[in-house]
C-alpha cells in the first residue's frame, strides 16, 4: 500500500482540468497513450494517476470480458456452421 502522509497536500484539480482530462482520454490512439503516460509518468497528480490506473484497469476487465464472449459465442456459432 502506498504511504500517504508522504504527500499530505496534493493539489485538487478544478473541474475544467477534469473536463480536459476525461476529453483528452476519450480519444481513440491519444487517450489509451495519455493514460499509460498520466497511470505510470512521475509529473501528473496523484488523483489523476489514479484515475488513469482505474481507467486502464476498467478498459482490461472490458477486454477480458469481449474476447471471452467472442471465443465462446464464436466457438459455438463455427461449431453450428460445421454441423450444417
Amino acid at each position: 500500500m502506498e504511504n500517504l502522509s508522504a504527500e499530505p497536500s496534493a493539489k485538487v484539480m478544478s473541474y475544467k482540468e477534469w473536463a480536459l482530462t476525461i476529453f483528452i482520454s476519450s480519444l481513440p490512439l491519444i487517450g489509451f497513450i495519455m493514460l499509460l503516460i498520466w497511470a505510470f509518468g512521475d509529473e501528473a497528480n496523484n488523483h489523476k494517476k489514479n484515475w488513469a490506473k482505474g481507467s486502464l484497469l476498467l478498459a482490461l476487465i472490458a477486454l477480458i470480458f469481449v474476447f471471452f464472449f467472442l471465443f465462446v459465442f464464436g466457438g459455438i456459432a463455427m461449431l453450428a456452421a460445421l454441423n450444417n
